[in-house]
């Protein structure tokens, strides 16, 4: 069978590459292990989304966000960094730079139906569902893609979105940057008595990590990041002590906190793809990149590397050029890893700043902070990172 795009992966950057290219003309098929039904009515896993404004944009002209009800969406007004037991906080508020909000809180299952449901009404993709990948070959004029199902399929173009622990890019010689944080993320959801006034917390205390990030109502999605072993005896706490020690953690702001959700827990590995292309194959979303969620960038990197790649092979169809031939590659490697590595690095470093207990490093935590909290410029900075609020203006869609 022979196609002109290969995606293998139909988590939430594979679907809306795929969703990208609807106006190209070009056949495209998606591969994806998981049945069909997972994909249509994906489950709660705890994961709650922080996308940035640029990241709205995007699933805005893609036709995701209007399938998206406003009480699945919960905008982020401020942001707080906390240190230890310290009373002095980092604050971001968006009424500063006269913005709807910093970012805003989608689930991860919210998000994957929805651009099921636009992609699957798309005559030019079709979904294969419940098989997987054994093997792929490429060569100077087509990719070769072996399913467990015993088909083989050609295309022009493989697109790897197949998690950060993908098997397409180790199939195909790419090695990767991996940091295991030794770590593990739990994430749930709790009510509480007080409102959050859509503020999101970000409390480093010494020996782990917890954020309360704002809901819907006076809910809150809740994230601790741990050593494993604590993680072990945090899920296996009966409910009760489990929410007062969220309580107590959080130091009562919130008032009573109770759980409404299953605690899921989410071994910490970050990943960066030593490169992004090789002959007809390219990686996207986590395959690319995987980030430490405490900058809230993994998603937000995985829309953007899939609209850079989209607008790059379109721009090739118009010169009528080879879509999946060296040019289209090495421009989308550039710009994607001009865009992830600094983050990446950047990402890695402040994390390991913040949960370095010894002495010099809680020290040199306090100043970071009021230095950013303080100097207008750094301030700034960070928090155009954080919420890629000018690239609004400044990214085509080109959709």
């Amino acid at each position: 069978m022979k196609q002109d795009i290969i995606i293998i992966g139909a988590g939430p950057a594979g679907l809306a590459f795929a969703r990208s290219l609807v106006d190209t003309g070009l056949k495209v098929t998606m591969i994806e292990r998981s049945p069909l039904e997972q994909l249509k009515a994906p489950a709660f896993d705890g994961r709650d989304i922080a996308l940035t404004n640029l990241s709205v944009k995007l699933l805005q002209g893609l036709g995701i966000w209007s399938r998206i009800q406003n009480s699945d969406i919960s905008p982020i007004k401020q942001a707080r960094v906390l240190d230890g037991a310290s009373p002095y906080f980092l604050d971001f508020d968006s009424t500063e730079d006269d913005i709807e909000a910093l970012g805003y809180l989608v689930s991860n299952n919210v998000i994957r139906k929805a651009l099921y449901d636009e992609v699957s009404t798309i005559e030019n993709v079709e979904i294969i569902s419940n098989v997987s990948v054994t093997g792929l070959d490429t060569n100077s004029t087509r990719a070769s893609v072996r399913l467990s199902n015993g088909q083989t399929m050609e295309s022009s173009l493989v697109v790897a979105a197949d998690s950060r622990f993908s098997e397409t890019r180790r199939m195909m010689g790419i090695a990767a940057s991996m940091h295991d944080f030794g770590r593990t993320v739990t994430v749930c959801r709790m009510s509480h008595e007080k409102p959050h006034l859509n503020i999101a917390h970000e409390c480093f205390s010494y020996g782990r990590t917890l954020a309360v990030l704002p809901l819907s109502g006076n809910q809150s999605s809740i994230v601790i990041t741990a050593p494993t072993d604590v993680t072990e005896q945090l899920l296996q706490l009966p409910d009760e002590q489990f929410n007062m020690d969220i309580q107590q953690r959080f130091e009562n702001r919130l008032g009573k906190m109770e759980l409404v959700s299953e605690r899921h827990p989410y071994p910490l590995v970050a990943v960066h793809a030593r490169k992004f292309v090789t002959t007809r194959y390219a990686l996207i979303g986590d395959a690319a990149v995987g980030m430490h969620p405490v900058t809230a960038h993994g998603y937000n990197l995985g829309l953007r590397g899939q609209h850079q790649l989209a607008n790059d092979i379109k721009q090739a169809i118009k010169q009528r050029d080879d879509i999946g031939g060296s040019e289209v590659l090495k421009n989308y490697q550039a710009k994607h890893t001009r865009i992830t590595r600094p983050l990446y690095h950047g990402t890695n470093g402040i994390v390991n700043l913040f949960t370095n207990d010894a002495v010099p490093a809680k020290l040199l935590r306090k100043v970071v902070l009021r230095l950013s909290n303080n100097f207008k410029p750094v301030k700034y900075l960070i928090k155009q990172t954080l919420t890629e609020t000018r690239l609004t203006q400044k990214t085509p869609l080109g959709l």
